[in-house]
């Protein structure tokens, strides 16, 4: 079969990782007989310094009418100006909205070959596999009134978190669907003690519920969520929060798994109808979670792991091929196994190798 993809490399190490995934998937394509099609565009700190905005039009136009979008980051210190009116950031955010791509799925796994690479205690890690649904086009990144002034009494700001029902009904339908194919507990994920926000977003989530009578549902506010993803992570199975709850709680459960460089991430305008993709579904755009990492650009030294992980969840819900998604994963469990590390998680004292043989190596195991 022939697909088409679009590949935003991004800043930073980026187009690194990124070129470890592409690498893969012509692997995947050799062995299953598929043909994949790149086209590349730019986005981030790079689109701002060759057109003035992070997300130029004909980047958008390459993300429209094809099978998928592969995503490396964007950032560094050379646009982290405050007071800069377009930010590397923007572009991520406006794809995200422009694609109505509102649910972000988070998936955290431990594999045995790393127990020992994370801060957090082995006997606290066995069995930790969870998904984190997190809502992404709705909350404080994107409301209004944001904006900063000054006034006669010292400089303000403001951003506003804002949600409609019809957000928050259709982003835990996602998480309630998902559970629904896993263990079937689902975490609802909010702060409900102090924000109007999240008292809706807790009265939906009942009501949902209701709607789901196979599905446990626990709610809990996002301070103890944190507490407990390090306490008692193997309790969690689909996790569903807020834009910035979300963002955050992924961000710190990376810890279990070893390393940020190790988590792979999924952006979809909804889940498949019957759990399998078919083509001419909506656009999805899949990236890992971590940043550009500038500090270590260029050096060689990247995890390319989350990202050829996002590139098995790609081939999983948006182009439909389980069998070659589940040969990536198992080409990378196999290279973890066999004692390969990159630098970020390689603590254990295995053999720590570049970023690019690290993806040849998984490749090669395809």
């Amino acid at each position: 079969m022939q697909f088409k993809l679009t590949v935003l490399p991004g800043d930073g190490i980026g187009p690194e990782v990124i070129e470890e995934s592409i690498k893969v998937l012509r692997a995947v394509g050799v062995r299953f007989g598929h043909e994949f099609e790149f086209q590349y565009g730019i986005v981030g700190g790079g689109a701002i310094d060759a057109t003035g905005t992070p997300l130029p039009k004909e980047t958008i136009s390459l993300c429209r009418g094809v099978d998928a979008i592969l995503f490396g980051a964007v950032g560094g210190p050379k646009w982290d100006d405050p007071s800069a009116k377009v930010r590397p950031e923007d572009g991520i955010l406006a794809i995200r909205k422009q694609l109505g791509l509102f649910a972000n799925l988070r998936p955290v796994k431990v594999l045995p070959a790393l127990i020992n690479s994370s801060p957090v205690k082995a006997s606290l890690l066995e069995g930790v596999d969870m998904i984190v649904v997190r809502e992404l086009t709705g909350g404080l990144y994107f409301a209004s009134p944001k904006r900063r002034w000054e006034t006669s009494r010292g400089r303000r700001g403001v951003d506003t978190l804002r949600y409609t029902e019809q957000e928050i009904d259709r982003i835990l339908r996602v998480g309630f669907d998902l559970a629904r194919r896993r263990k079937k507990r689902l975490t609802s994920v909010d702060k409900a003690n102090v924000l109007e926000s999240s008292r809706l977003w807790r009265e939906i989530a009942t009501e949902v519920a209701c709607e789901y009578p196979d599905i446990e549902l626990e709610h809990v506010l996002v301070d103890a969520a944190a507490m407990q993803l390090i306490r008692n992570p193997a309790h969690y199975d689909v996790i569903v929060a807020e834009n910035m709850f979300g963002d955050i709680l992924t961000d710190e459960a990376s810890v279990l798994s070893g390393s940020l460089g190790m988590l792979p991430s999924a952006s979809l305008a909804g889940l498949p109808k019957g759990g399998r993709a078919k083509r001419g579904n909506k656009v999805s755009l899949y990236e890992p979670i971590h940043g550009s990492a500038p500090d270590i650009a260029g050096q060689g030294i990247a995890n390319p792991i989350g990202t050829v992980l996002s590139a098995a969840m790609m081939l999983r819900h948006s182009l439909g091929l389980e069998d070659e998604a589940t040969a990536v994963e198992r080409s990378v469990d196999g290279a973890l196994a066999e004692g390969y590390r990159t630098p970020d998680i390689g603590s254990d004292g295995g053999e720590v190798i570049a970023t690019s043989r690290m993806g040849s190596l998984i490749a090669g195991g395809i």
